[in-house]
């Protein structure tokens, strides 16, 4: 019945890639091919190795009246190579694993040195009428703020180093939004996993002192939620900034609570020169070695797992060298075990629609620090939107 839902989906959505939104139509696509490849040099192995990636996405939206939304976001993905084989079964099950309520990924080929699957990663219904908003479906919850660490995000956490899923991931979720003014909304969530755990939050968007602030409490899952956020500016640059507390709904009186806090800098030069600075604040992290804390192999983060230290700085310059060519290198650092990981990369744009990527992650640190046991991985990337 799977694999019959994604073929009826794939229909729709190549029916909808002959159509264009115009005055006579109410059909639009976009998305992707690329193709990534891997080269990864293991901490303490001599042996470097492999993967390669053939990715597709596909973005559809069918617009049937003018304050009706259905929109389809699915991805296409092929794994292989020999990191494949030597991280079998373990990577291809966490690659298959669908954490929403409905599963939507679907397998079409696996062995020991490929991957082949599918995954529908947005698939929701919006219903507009003047100042509401009714979403339902898989949708992403944005309730994020700062660029890096997002505490505020309890529907749908991303992992920073997961850098080709721009989308990011979304939610099984009912979300309504009342606007209550031209700077102000109300927002109302609810969300179920493939736990059948419930996250159920409200938060209150507004303006004041040119600054936009949102606040926020709930259930996420296990925990009671609160939190709050801001975004502004200090002398031109962007000032961020998200604090969020966690406290065991069902253990309530015999725990503290765990705060999670972000904030941080940026700004843009006269001629383009990009600068972005970070922290992160865990109260329940640790001041030891943090023991790969920066969950690198999952697809399931949460505000509480941002970070196993107890804080993290992070720091970014980006400049366009040329129209066409952008370089980049953003860099986080665990003061207190010493680990550091720094992300160099050059992007050069070939064409309008055409992009090659050049792109490090590369981890330092002793063993069973936050970045020490992953030595390092050199990416390269073509991709093709259209």
């Amino acid at each position: 019945m799977k694999r019959y839902a994604v073929h009826i989906i794939l229909f729709l959505l190549l029916f909808a890639g002959n159509k264009t939104v115009t005055a006579q139509s109410s059909f639009a696509v976009s998305g992707f091919f690329e193709y990534i490849n891997n080269t990864w040099a293991p901490e303490d192995i001599p042996r470097w190795n492999n993967m390669s990636g053939a990715y597709n996405r596909i973005n559809a939206s069918w617009y049937p009246t003018g304050n009706l939304t259905l929109h389809a976001g699915i991805r296409n993905n092929f794994y292989f190579g020999p990191m494949m084989a030597d991280l079998y079964p373990f990577y291809s099950d966490m690659l298959e694993k669908d954490y929403g309520y409905a599963d939507l990924t679907f397998r079409w080929a696996r062995d020991t040195s490929y991957l082949f699957l599918t995954n529908i990663d947005r698939l929701y219904l919006k219903w507009t009428l003047d100042k509401f908003e009714l979403t339902v479906g898989r949708q992403r919850i944005n309730w994020g703020l700062n660029m890096i660490w997002n505490p505020n995000d309890i529907f749908n956490t991303y992992n920073f180093f997961d850098f080709d899923y721009v989308e990011r991931p979304g939610s099984d979720a009912v979300l309504m939004q009342f606007y209550t003014g031209d700077f102000s909304s109300l927002q109302l969530a609810a969300k179920l996993n493939s736990q059948k755990k419930l996250t159920l939050a409200g938060m209150y968007k507004f303006h004041l002192f040119h600054y936009d602030f949102q606040v926020l409490g709930g259930v996420m899952e296990d925990d009671v939620a609160a939190g709050a956020g801001w975004d502004g500016q200090i002398g031109g640059a962007g000032f961020t900034g998200e604090v969020s507390w966690f406290r065991d709904k069902d253990n309530f009186a015999d725990t503290t609570g765990q705060w999670v806090a972000s904030a941080g800098l940026n700004y843009t030069f006269g001629n383009s020169l990009f600068v972005n600075g970070s922290f992160i604040y865990n109260s329940k992290g640790t001041t030891g070695p943090a023991s790969m804390g920066l969950n690198f192999f999952t697809g399931n983060l949460s505000p509480k797992t941002l970070t196993l230290s107890k804080f993290d700085l992070f720091a970014q310059i980006s400049y366009p060298v040329t129209p066409l060519v952008k370089a980049d290198i953003s860099s986080i650092i665990n003061p207190n075990d010493g680990s550091f990981f720094a992300g160099p990369s050059l992007d050069f744009s070939l064409t309008d629609n055409l992009e090659f990527l050049f792109m490090g992650q590369l981890f330092f640190g002793k063993d069973r620090t936050e970045f020490g046991d992953y030595g390092q991985m050199y990416y390269v990337r073509i991709k093709w939107s259209f």
